[in-house]
Protein backbone atom coordinates (compact mmCIF):
# COMPACT_ATOMS: atom_id res chain seq x y z
CA UNK A 1 0.00 0.00 0.00
CA UNK A 2 0.67 3.79 -0.36
CA UNK A 3 1.59 6.00 2.77
CA UNK A 4 3.11 9.00 2.11
CA UNK A 5 3.55 12.34 4.31
CA UNK A 6 4.21 15.69 2.61
CA UNK A 7 6.08 19.16 4.70
CA UNK A 8 3.84 21.88 3.10
CA UNK A 9 4.27 24.41 5.97
CA UNK A 10 5.73 25.10 9.12
CA UNK A 11 8.91 24.14 7.68
CA UNK A 12 11.75 26.13 8.67
CA UNK A 13 9.43 28.70 9.62
CA UNK A 14 7.13 28.82 12.85
CA UNK A 15 3.88 29.91 11.23
CA UNK A 16 1.40 27.73 8.83
CA UNK A 17 1.54 25.16 10.23
CA UNK A 18 0.29 21.74 7.51
CA UNK A 19 1.04 18.90 6.57
CA UNK A 20 0.00 15.75 3.82
CA UNK A 21 -0.81 12.30 5.13
CA UNK A 22 -1.73 9.90 1.81
CA UNK A 23 -3.09 6.26 2.64
CA UNK A 24 -3.65 4.66 -0.83
CA UNK A 25 -5.65 8.08 -2.44
CA UNK A 26 -6.88 9.20 0.92
CA UNK A 27 -5.65 12.26 1.86
CA UNK A 28 -5.34 14.00 5.32
CA UNK A 29 -4.35 17.24 6.79
CA UNK A 30 -2.78 17.55 9.74
CA UNK A 31 -3.29 21.79 10.46
CA UNK A 32 -3.63 23.72 8.41
CA UNK A 33 -2.44 27.80 9.41
CA UNK A 34 -2.52 30.75 8.23
CA UNK A 35 1.07 31.98 7.80
CA UNK A 36 1.99 35.02 10.10
CA UNK A 37 4.98 37.65 10.35
CA UNK A 38 5.27 40.59 7.81
CA UNK A 39 3.13 41.62 4.97
CA UNK A 40 4.90 39.51 2.51
CA UNK A 41 4.31 36.88 4.69
CA UNK A 42 0.97 37.42 4.97
CA UNK A 43 0.25 37.26 1.42
CA UNK A 44 1.89 33.78 0.91
CA UNK A 45 -1.84 32.96 2.28
CA UNK A 46 -3.47 33.97 -0.75
CA UNK A 47 -0.78 31.36 -2.80
CA UNK A 48 -2.94 28.02 -3.98
CA UNK A 49 -2.73 25.31 -1.91
CA UNK A 50 -0.14 22.91 -2.63
CA UNK A 51 -2.69 20.04 -3.24
CA UNK A 52 -6.84 20.13 -4.43
CA UNK A 53 -8.73 21.13 -1.47
CA UNK A 54 -11.70 18.95 -2.78
CA UNK A 55 -9.81 15.83 -2.61
CA UNK A 56 -8.84 16.06 1.11
CA UNK A 57 -10.61 13.35 2.89
CA UNK A 58 -10.34 14.83 7.09
CA UNK A 59 -8.44 17.28 8.96
CA UNK A 60 -6.84 16.28 12.44
CA UNK A 61 -6.15 19.31 13.97
CA UNK A 62 -3.68 19.92 16.90
CA UNK A 63 -5.30 23.28 18.33
CA UNK A 64 -7.03 26.60 17.99
CA UNK A 65 -3.85 28.73 17.36
CA UNK A 66 -4.25 30.57 14.24
CA UNK A 67 -1.22 29.81 12.68
CA UNK A 68 -2.73 25.87 13.00
CA UNK A 69 -6.46 26.43 12.28
CA UNK A 70 -6.13 29.69 10.24
CA UNK A 71 -6.72 28.57 6.84
CA UNK A 72 -9.35 25.91 7.30
CA UNK A 73 -12.20 28.35 6.64
CA UNK A 74 -10.21 28.72 3.17
CA UNK A 75 -9.97 25.31 2.98
CA UNK A 76 -13.96 24.85 2.79
CA UNK A 77 -13.85 28.18 0.96
CA UNK A 78 -12.19 26.08 -2.05
CA UNK A 79 -13.97 22.93 -1.83
CA UNK A 80 -13.34 20.92 1.14
CA UNK A 81 -16.10 19.24 2.86
CA UNK A 82 -15.05 16.37 4.81
CA UNK A 83 -14.52 15.75 9.01
CA UNK A 84 -12.53 18.02 11.33
CA UNK A 85 -11.11 16.13 13.87
CA UNK A 86 -9.63 18.43 17.53
CA UNK A 87 -10.66 18.54 20.79
CA UNK A 88 -14.07 19.65 22.18
CA UNK A 89 -11.90 22.86 23.66
CA UNK A 90 -10.34 23.87 20.67
CA UNK A 91 -14.17 23.85 18.47
CA UNK A 92 -15.37 26.09 20.59
CA UNK A 93 -11.59 28.22 20.60
CA UNK A 94 -11.61 28.05 16.92
CA UNK A 95 -15.27 29.38 16.91
CA UNK A 96 -13.98 32.50 18.43
CA UNK A 97 -10.48 32.84 16.88
CA UNK A 98 -11.71 32.09 13.52
CA UNK A 99 -14.81 34.41 13.37
CA UNK A 100 -12.26 37.17 14.35
CA UNK A 101 -9.43 36.36 11.75
CA UNK A 102 -12.48 36.82 9.46
CA UNK A 103 -13.39 40.34 10.92
CA UNK A 104 -9.89 41.27 10.35
CA UNK A 105 -9.56 39.71 6.89
CA UNK A 106 -12.57 41.65 6.05
CA UNK A 107 -11.42 44.81 7.58
CA UNK A 108 -8.04 44.68 6.25
CA UNK A 109 -9.05 44.21 2.76
CA UNK A 110 -11.37 47.38 2.62
CA UNK A 111 -8.82 48.92 3.52
CA UNK A 112 -6.22 47.87 1.25
CA UNK A 113 -8.90 48.65 -1.36
CA UNK A 114 -9.68 52.18 -0.87
CA UNK A 115 -6.11 52.51 -1.31
CA UNK A 116 -6.12 50.25 -4.51
CA UNK A 117 -8.96 52.34 -6.21
CA UNK A 118 -6.82 55.45 -6.22
CA UNK A 119 -4.38 53.94 -7.70
CA UNK A 120 -6.49 52.84 -10.02
CA UNK A 121 -6.10 48.89 -9.50
CA UNK A 122 -9.03 46.18 -9.22
CA UNK A 123 -10.25 45.41 -5.72
CA UNK A 124 -8.88 42.44 -3.81
CA UNK A 125 -11.02 40.11 -1.92
CA UNK A 126 -10.59 38.83 1.90
CA UNK A 127 -9.24 35.45 2.39
CA UNK A 128 -12.17 33.92 3.89
CA UNK A 129 -15.25 36.02 5.67
CA UNK A 130 -17.75 34.64 8.29
CA UNK A 131 -19.60 32.86 6.31
CA UNK A 132 -16.82 30.67 5.45
CA UNK A 133 -16.55 30.05 9.35
CA UNK A 134 -19.99 29.00 9.59
CA UNK A 135 -19.09 26.38 7.21
CA UNK A 136 -16.12 25.52 9.03
CA UNK A 137 -17.61 24.98 12.69
CA UNK A 138 -20.10 22.80 10.89
CA UNK A 139 -17.76 20.12 9.89
CA UNK A 140 -15.92 20.11 13.33
CA UNK A 141 -16.12 16.69 14.84
CA UNK A 142 -14.86 16.95 18.87
CA UNK A 143 -13.36 14.25 20.63
CA UNK A 144 -11.78 13.91 24.23
CA UNK A 145 -8.33 13.30 25.20
CA UNK A 146 -7.35 9.13 24.91
CA UNK A 147 -10.33 8.95 22.41
CA UNK A 148 -9.67 6.79 19.28
CA UNK A 149 -11.12 7.77 16.33
CA UNK A 150 -11.10 6.64 12.90
CA UNK A 151 -10.03 9.32 10.22
CA UNK A 152 -9.98 7.24 7.06
CA UNK A 153 -10.07 3.37 6.67
CA UNK A 154 -6.49 2.51 7.75
CA UNK A 155 -5.93 5.66 9.72
CA UNK A 156 -6.11 6.10 13.29
CA UNK A 157 -6.22 8.71 15.73
CA UNK A 158 -5.91 9.67 19.50
CA UNK A 159 -5.48 13.20 20.60
CA UNK A 160 -3.30 13.29 24.52
CA UNK A 161 -3.15 16.58 26.17
CA UNK A 162 0.09 18.73 24.93
CA UNK A 163 -0.40 21.28 27.53
CA UNK A 164 0.21 23.92 25.54
CA UNK A 165 -3.40 25.89 25.38
CA UNK A 166 -6.86 24.95 26.25
CA UNK A 167 -7.51 21.84 24.05
CA UNK A 168 -4.01 21.41 22.21
CA UNK A 169 -3.34 17.59 21.66
CA UNK A 170 -0.53 15.39 20.94
CA UNK A 171 -1.36 13.77 17.76
CA UNK A 172 -1.19 9.84 17.92
CA UNK A 173 -1.75 8.43 14.24
CA UNK A 174 -1.88 4.91 13.46
CA UNK A 175 -1.61 4.06 9.75
CA UNK A 176 -1.82 0.68 7.30
CA UNK A 177 -2.51 -2.65 9.38
CA UNK A 178 -0.70 -5.97 9.96
CA UNK A 179 3.02 -6.16 9.50
CA UNK A 180 2.61 -3.32 7.46
CA UNK A 181 1.13 -0.87 10.31
CA UNK A 182 3.03 2.21 11.49
CA UNK A 183 2.55 4.38 14.17
CA UNK A 184 3.30 8.82 13.43
CA UNK A 185 3.46 11.28 16.72
CA UNK A 186 2.78 14.96 16.04
CA UNK A 187 3.70 16.84 19.07
CA UNK A 188 1.53 19.70 17.52
CA UNK A 189 2.88 22.75 19.80
CA UNK A 190 4.05 21.43 22.76
CA UNK A 191 3.54 22.84 26.38
CA UNK A 192 5.95 23.20 29.59
CA UNK A 193 6.09 20.79 32.68
CA UNK A 194 4.98 22.83 35.98
CA UNK A 195 3.64 26.14 34.35
CA UNK A 196 0.36 27.12 35.51
CA UNK A 197 -3.30 26.66 34.32
CA UNK A 198 -3.15 23.67 32.27
CA UNK A 199 -1.83 19.95 32.83
CA UNK A 200 1.85 19.04 31.65
CA UNK A 201 2.27 17.74 28.09
CA UNK A 202 1.99 14.14 27.96
CA UNK A 203 4.83 11.75 27.68
CA UNK A 204 4.17 9.53 24.76
CA UNK A 205 6.02 5.87 24.63
CA UNK A 206 6.24 4.37 21.42
CA UNK A 207 6.34 6.27 17.52
CA UNK A 208 7.83 4.64 14.44
CA UNK A 209 8.00 8.34 13.29
CA UNK A 210 8.36 11.66 15.50
CA UNK A 211 7.49 15.11 14.36
CA UNK A 212 8.33 17.41 16.41
CA UNK A 213 7.93 21.33 16.76
CA UNK A 214 11.26 23.70 17.20
CA UNK A 215 10.04 26.90 18.24
CA UNK A 216 12.54 27.30 20.96
CA UNK A 217 14.95 24.70 19.95
CA UNK A 218 18.17 26.98 20.65
CA UNK A 219 17.55 28.69 23.56
CA UNK A 220 16.21 27.85 27.40
CA UNK A 221 13.49 29.80 29.13
CA UNK A 222 14.55 31.37 32.64
CA UNK A 223 12.97 29.01 35.57
CA UNK A 224 9.52 29.33 36.62
CA UNK A 225 10.97 31.09 39.96
CA UNK A 226 13.28 33.71 38.30
CA UNK A 227 10.52 34.48 36.04
CA UNK A 228 8.08 35.47 38.91
CA UNK A 229 10.84 36.99 40.39
CA UNK A 230 11.50 39.24 37.30
CA UNK A 231 7.81 40.65 36.80
CA UNK A 232 8.18 41.38 40.79
CA UNK A 233 11.29 43.78 40.09
CA UNK A 234 9.13 45.30 37.39
CA UNK A 235 6.15 46.08 38.68
CA UNK A 236 8.16 46.91 42.06
CA UNK A 237 9.94 49.17 40.03
CA UNK A 238 7.53 51.07 38.58
CA UNK A 239 5.43 51.46 41.31
CA UNK A 240 8.23 53.19 43.10
CA UNK A 241 9.06 55.28 40.59
CA UNK A 242 5.09 56.34 39.76
CA UNK A 243 6.14 55.88 36.05
CA UNK A 244 3.50 55.11 33.38
CA UNK A 245 1.58 52.07 32.16
CA UNK A 246 2.70 49.30 31.90
CA UNK A 247 1.86 47.12 27.93
CA UNK A 248 1.41 43.52 27.66
CA UNK A 249 0.92 42.35 24.14
CA UNK A 250 -0.44 38.59 24.52
CA UNK A 251 -2.00 36.23 22.80
CA UNK A 252 -5.65 35.84 23.00
CA UNK A 253 -5.75 32.36 24.10
CA UNK A 254 -3.16 30.77 26.70
CA UNK A 255 -1.18 33.62 27.76
CA UNK A 256 -4.13 36.18 28.68
CA UNK A 257 -5.46 33.74 30.52
CA UNK A 258 -1.88 32.77 32.31
CA UNK A 259 -1.26 36.77 32.96
CA UNK A 260 -4.54 36.51 34.75
CA UNK A 261 -4.04 33.97 36.60
CA UNK A 262 -0.85 35.27 37.60
CA UNK A 263 -1.60 38.43 38.82
CA UNK A 264 -4.49 36.81 40.84
CA UNK A 265 -2.50 34.63 42.62
CA UNK A 266 0.07 37.56 43.48
CA UNK A 267 -1.35 40.80 43.40
CA UNK A 268 -0.49 41.44 47.31
CA UNK A 269 3.16 40.43 46.84
CA UNK A 270 3.25 42.55 43.39
CA UNK A 271 1.15 45.24 45.35
CA UNK A 272 -1.19 45.60 42.46
CA UNK A 273 -3.78 46.87 44.43
CA UNK A 274 -3.43 50.86 43.40
CA UNK A 275 -3.51 49.63 39.38
CA UNK A 276 -6.31 49.37 37.14
CA UNK A 277 -5.89 45.78 35.39
CA UNK A 278 -7.81 45.78 31.86
CA UNK A 279 -8.01 42.47 29.28
CA UNK A 280 -8.59 44.89 26.36
CA UNK A 281 -9.74 42.27 23.93
CA UNK A 282 -12.98 41.01 22.66
CA UNK A 283 -11.22 37.72 21.69
CA UNK A 284 -9.62 37.16 24.51
CA UNK A 285 -12.67 38.20 26.88
CA UNK A 286 -14.41 35.43 25.18
CA UNK A 287 -11.61 33.07 25.24
CA UNK A 288 -11.02 33.74 28.96
CA UNK A 289 -15.09 32.60 29.35
CA UNK A 290 -14.25 29.13 27.25
CA UNK A 291 -11.09 28.51 30.06
CA UNK A 292 -13.73 28.93 33.14
CA UNK A 293 -16.43 26.53 31.28
CA UNK A 294 -13.67 23.96 31.00
CA UNK A 295 -12.67 24.16 34.43
CA UNK A 296 -12.24 20.34 34.17
CA UNK A 297 -9.32 20.27 31.75
CA UNK A 298 -7.13 22.43 34.64
CA UNK A 299 -4.59 21.18 36.27
CA UNK A 300 -4.72 20.23 40.03
CA UNK A 301 -3.43 23.27 41.61
CA UNK A 302 -6.32 25.71 39.78
CA UNK A 303 -9.17 23.38 40.24
CA UNK A 304 -7.50 23.36 44.12
CA UNK A 305 -6.91 26.87 44.52
CA UNK A 306 -10.30 27.58 42.46
CA UNK A 307 -12.19 25.58 44.98
CA UNK A 308 -10.25 27.49 48.82
CA UNK A 309 -11.74 30.91 46.77
CA UNK A 310 -15.23 30.56 46.27
CA UNK A 311 -16.90 32.96 44.52
CA UNK A 312 -13.72 34.57 43.57
CA UNK A 313 -12.46 33.02 39.90
CA UNK A 314 -9.10 33.20 39.60
CA UNK A 315 -9.16 34.85 36.27
CA UNK A 316 -12.46 36.79 36.77
CA UNK A 317 -11.89 38.31 39.72
CA UNK A 318 -9.53 41.31 39.59
CA UNK A 319 -9.72 42.76 35.95
CA UNK A 320 -11.76 45.02 33.78
CA UNK A 321 -13.29 43.64 30.66
CA UNK A 322 -12.97 46.79 28.30
CA UNK A 323 -14.80 44.99 25.09
CA UNK A 324 -16.18 48.37 23.35
CA UNK A 325 -13.98 49.88 21.31
CA UNK A 326 -14.94 53.47 22.77
CA UNK A 327 -13.67 51.75 26.27
CA UNK A 328 -10.88 50.71 24.86
CA UNK A 329 -10.48 54.08 23.33
CA UNK A 330 -10.89 56.22 26.64
CA UNK A 331 -7.78 54.08 28.24
CA UNK A 332 -5.34 56.26 26.02
CA UNK A 333 -6.15 59.52 27.92
CA UNK A 334 -4.57 57.60 30.97
CA UNK A 335 -1.21 57.79 31.46
CA UNK A 336 0.12 55.96 34.25
CA UNK A 337 -1.79 53.27 36.86
CA UNK A 338 -2.60 50.99 33.69
CA UNK A 339 -1.60 47.20 33.19
CA UNK A 340 -3.33 46.84 30.13
CA UNK A 341 -3.32 42.76 28.38
CA UNK A 342 -3.87 43.07 24.93
CA UNK A 343 -3.68 41.11 21.48
CA UNK A 344 -2.14 40.68 19.40
CA UNK A 345 1.01 39.09 20.74
CA UNK A 346 3.18 39.73 18.14
CA UNK A 347 1.84 43.30 18.09
CA UNK A 348 1.00 43.32 14.49
CA UNK A 349 -2.73 43.32 14.74
CA UNK A 350 -5.52 44.31 17.26
CA UNK A 351 -5.54 46.71 19.78
CA UNK A 352 -2.36 46.88 21.41
CA UNK A 353 -0.95 49.00 18.01
CA UNK A 354 -3.46 51.70 19.41
CA UNK A 355 -1.47 51.23 22.83
CA UNK A 356 1.67 51.34 21.47
CA UNK A 357 1.24 54.66 19.58
CA UNK A 358 0.12 56.18 22.63
CA UNK A 359 2.53 54.60 25.03
CA UNK A 360 5.88 53.31 23.04
CA UNK A 361 7.17 57.37 23.11
CA UNK A 362 6.73 57.60 26.69
CA UNK A 363 9.88 57.07 28.97
CA UNK A 364 7.83 56.10 31.76
CA UNK A 365 5.97 53.08 30.08
CA UNK A 366 6.96 49.72 29.92
CA UNK A 367 6.04 47.12 27.61
CA UNK A 368 6.65 43.51 28.58
CA UNK A 369 6.92 41.27 25.84
CA UNK A 370 5.73 37.51 27.07
CA UNK A 371 5.97 35.22 24.08
CA UNK A 372 7.46 34.30 20.59
CA UNK A 373 7.86 37.22 18.33
CA UNK A 374 8.17 35.65 14.39
CA UNK A 375 10.59 37.43 11.98
CA UNK A 376 8.97 40.71 10.63
CA UNK A 377 6.40 41.16 13.61
CA UNK A 378 6.62 44.46 14.96
CA UNK A 379 7.04 42.64 18.22
CA UNK A 380 10.03 41.07 16.93
CA UNK A 381 11.74 44.97 15.83
CA UNK A 382 11.00 45.95 19.74
CA UNK A 383 12.67 42.93 20.80
CA UNK A 384 15.68 43.39 18.35
CA UNK A 385 15.78 46.84 20.08
CA UNK A 386 14.36 48.89 17.17
CA UNK A 387 14.41 52.65 18.07
CA UNK A 388 11.08 53.41 16.31
CA UNK A 389 7.99 51.84 14.76
CA UNK A 390 5.55 52.53 12.03
CA UNK A 391 1.78 52.72 13.72
CA UNK A 392 -1.65 53.86 11.75
CA UNK A 393 0.95 55.37 9.28
CA UNK A 394 2.94 57.37 12.09
CA UNK A 395 6.19 57.25 12.67
CA UNK A 396 6.46 56.25 16.75
CA UNK A 397 9.91 56.71 18.75
CA UNK A 398 10.68 53.61 21.02
CA UNK A 399 11.64 55.35 24.43
CA UNK A 400 9.45 52.94 26.54
CA UNK A 401 11.79 49.90 28.71
CA UNK A 402 11.22 47.06 26.73
CA UNK A 403 11.32 43.97 28.64
CA UNK A 404 11.06 40.24 27.43
CA UNK A 405 10.03 38.00 29.49
CA UNK A 406 10.96 34.43 27.92
CA UNK A 407 9.68 32.73 30.74
CA UNK A 408 6.11 32.91 30.18
CA UNK A 409 6.63 31.25 27.02
CA UNK A 410 4.04 28.72 26.38
CA UNK A 411 6.13 26.56 24.23
CA UNK A 412 9.12 23.99 25.55
CA UNK A 413 12.44 24.99 25.36
CA UNK A 414 15.24 23.35 23.99
CA UNK A 415 15.82 21.26 27.38
CA UNK A 416 12.16 19.68 27.48
CA UNK A 417 11.98 19.47 23.32
CA UNK A 418 15.11 16.81 24.56
CA UNK A 419 13.34 15.47 26.95
CA UNK A 420 9.97 14.77 25.77
CA UNK A 421 11.83 13.18 22.66
CA UNK A 422 14.35 10.92 24.69
CA UNK A 423 11.16 9.67 26.21
CA UNK A 424 10.18 7.34 23.37
CA UNK A 425 11.63 4.28 23.06
CA UNK A 426 13.97 3.24 20.37
CA UNK A 427 15.03 6.90 19.35
CA UNK A 428 12.63 6.88 16.44
CA UNK A 429 13.52 8.66 13.49
CA UNK A 430 12.56 12.63 13.96
CA UNK A 431 11.46 15.24 11.63
CA UNK A 432 11.60 18.90 12.87
CA UNK A 433 9.14 20.98 12.29
CA UNK A 434 7.85 24.55 13.31
CA UNK A 435 10.72 26.39 14.02
CA UNK A 436 13.45 28.57 12.04
CA UNK A 437 16.12 27.05 10.67
CA UNK A 438 18.81 28.58 13.14
CA UNK A 439 16.50 27.13 16.04
CA UNK A 440 16.40 23.71 14.45
CA UNK A 441 20.03 23.64 13.68
CA UNK A 442 20.75 23.98 17.18
CA UNK A 443 18.32 21.44 18.27
CA UNK A 444 19.57 18.99 16.24
CA UNK A 445 23.38 19.43 16.91
CA UNK A 446 21.88 18.22 20.18
CA UNK A 447 20.47 15.23 18.92
CA UNK A 448 22.97 14.07 17.18
CA UNK A 449 26.88 15.16 18.51
CA UNK A 450 29.36 15.26 15.78
CA UNK A 451 30.21 12.06 14.65
CA UNK A 452 27.34 10.50 15.80
CA UNK A 453 24.32 8.56 13.53
CA UNK A 454 21.53 7.58 15.94
CA UNK A 455 18.83 9.12 16.15
CA UNK A 456 18.21 10.14 12.29
CA UNK A 457 17.25 13.86 12.77
CA UNK A 458 16.20 15.74 9.47
CA UNK A 459 14.72 19.32 9.35
CA UNK A 460 11.93 19.13 6.90
CA UNK A 461 11.85 21.21 3.59
CA UNK A 462 8.79 22.89 2.13
CA UNK A 463 7.27 20.49 -0.25
CA UNK A 464 9.34 17.15 1.00
CA UNK A 465 7.56 14.16 0.31
CA UNK A 466 8.44 10.66 2.81
CA UNK A 467 7.59 7.42 1.47
CA UNK A 468 5.94 6.01 5.69
CA UNK A 469 6.26 2.36 4.06
CA UNK A 470 10.12 2.39 4.52
CA UNK A 471 9.87 3.03 8.03
CA UNK A 472 12.29 3.26 10.22
CA UNK A 473 14.39 4.31 7.17
CA UNK A 474 13.99 7.82 5.70
CA UNK A 475 13.12 7.78 1.70
CA UNK A 476 12.34 10.57 0.53
CA UNK A 477 10.23 10.74 -2.79
CA UNK A 478 10.73 13.77 -5.35
CA UNK A 479 9.16 17.10 -4.20
CA UNK A 480 5.86 18.10 -4.93
CA UNK A 481 6.51 21.20 -6.17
Amino acid sequence: MQMTLSFLGAAQEVTGSCHLLDISGRQVLLDCGLIQGGKLDALRNHEPFLFEPTEIHAVVLSHAHIDHSGRLPLLVKSGFTGPIYTHKATVDLCEVMLRDAAMLQVRDVERLNKKRVKMELPPLEPLFDEEDVALVIKQFVALDYEQSVQVVPQLTARLCDAGHILGSAVVELWLGEGSERKKLVFSGDLGRAGMPILDDPTLVDDADLVLMESTYGDRLHRSWDDTLAELKAIFAKTIKESRGNILLPAFSVGRAQELLYLFHLYAQEWALSNWRICLDSPMAIKATQIYVANYQLMDEDFKRFTRLSPGKHPLLSNVDFIDSTQESMELNEIHQGLIIIAGSGMCNGGRIRSHLEHNLANPQSDVIICGFQALGTPGRLLVDGAESLTIHGRNIPVKAKIHTVGGLSAHADQAELLHWYRHFKHTPPLILIHGEREAQQRLKAELMPEGSESPHVVIAERGDTLDLTALPDLVWLPSRE
